[in-house]
């Protein structure tokens, strides 16, 4: 309320400066008229010629000049028309008091913010700070959220940065909130997807699989989503599966596309590898097996990739493909005796130990 007064104060004072000269009726006068000015000196040209100081011939010439002079200034109006001089002081007042107030209200609407709040001192001193370090700035950002969770703008401000901060779970209710409140896209499924693999260790999980599949019915062409649709399959032991979806994208994408390098390294990796599950002939086959036989065909296949395990260590997705075997099989001894070989394949490598123990944690094996 005081600054509306301090404004409007200023209004009326600078109003006020402009109709006071305009306000005056009378103006001061000069102290001696033109007329007057000519007479003296024709008093003064009969001095000097009463003393001698200036010829006779001279003093005519001179007497005959200021006479012209004094008759020009007698015959021309003395005042300035006082109607003309009234009119424009009244069309000056009335252009003032009302333009005025309409151009500087005409500037602050598209200038000024009259619905913007009082913003205290103190929460100016809190005010991000680009500096901050990038934990600061997102501890800001959560307790703006905690006030207004509905927020969907701040939610898909939030989930990339977490899950930029190794805070996967975090940037998993951030991206769930972010479809919550902003709508369902394909972007932000496949997001949410990648954001539960990577808390699950880089497993790509039956809730992440769902997650891309949804992003890929929104957006067949959803490249993330078909990344990790590819390695799911992998992960199952599927590689033609895997293959084909990764050519698939490589076929229809732009030669310039980002993501192009990783999904030919993806594809060279798996190119040479021996198939790690059943080919569609062994599916087939498995169809027409009874339990008995179909269980160890699969025993088999659990057997073979323990042995390839043992030979190449380092296999992160591998080993936890083993130990979710096991326990799909109820073998928990040897899901335990899986997970003690896989710490100590993956020991002297600190990021995949990690990425071991979060997929086991996810497989309810972290004890």
């Amino acid at each position: 309320m005081t600054l509306w007064f301090l404004f409007a104060l200023m209004t009326a004072a600078a109003i006020f400066a402009v109709l006071w000269p305009l306000g005056r009726t009378s103006w001061p006068h000069r102290s001696g008229s033109e007329a007057s000015v000519y007479v003296d000196q024709l008093a003064e040209i009969d001095r000097d010629t009463s003393t001698g100081l200036i010829a006779a011939p001279e003093a005519e010439a001179a007497r005959i000049e200021i006479s012209r002079r004094l008759l020009a200034a007698a015959e021309s109006p003395r005042d300035p028309p006082l109607a003309s001089n009234t009119r424009i002081r009244r069309s000056a007042a009335i252009t003032a008091i009302v333009g005025l107030p309409v151009v500087a209200i005409a500037l602050y609407l598209p200038l000024g913010s009259p619905r913007l709040g009082d913003f205290p001192l103190a929460q100016r001193a809190r005010a991000p700070d680009a500096n901050q370090p990038l934990d600061n700035l997102v501890a800001q950002v959560e307790q703006h959220l905690e006030k207004h969770p509905t927020d969907g703008r701040g939610w898909t401000v939030l989930a990339p940065v977490l899950a930029r901060l190794g805070r996967y779970d975090d940037a998993v209710r951030a991206f769930h909130n972010s479809i919550t409140y902003n709508g369902e896209s394909s972007e932000r499924r496949a997001d949410l997807g990648e954001a539960i693999a990577a808390a699950a260790g880089g497993v790509v999980t039956s809730e992440a699989k769902a997650e891309f599949e949804r992003a890929v019915a929104l957006d067949k062409g959803e490249a993330k989503a078909n990344y990790f649709l590819g390695l799911a399959a992998q992960q199952d032991g599927r590689p033609a599966e895997a293959a084909s979806i990764w050519r698939s994208m490589l076929a229809t994408a732009p030669a310039d596309a980002p993501w192009r390098p990783l999904v030919q390294a993806a594809l060279a990796r798996i190119g040479g590898a021996t198939p790690r599950g059943p080919s569609e002939d062994q599916i087939s086959a498995a169809k027409d097996m009874n339990e008995s036989d179909r269980g160890a065909m699969i025993r088999g296949m659990v057997d073979r990739l323990a042995s390839r395990l043992k030979q190449n260590g380092d296999d992160v997705e591998g080993w936890l493909r083993l130990v979710r075997a096991y326990m799909v099989m109820g073998d928990r001894d040897k899901a335990i005796g899986a997970r003690t070989d896989a710490r100590q394949a993956v020991a002297r490598d600190a990021e995949r130990l990690r990425q071991l123990n979060e997929g086991l944690k996810n497989l309810g094996l972290d004890g």
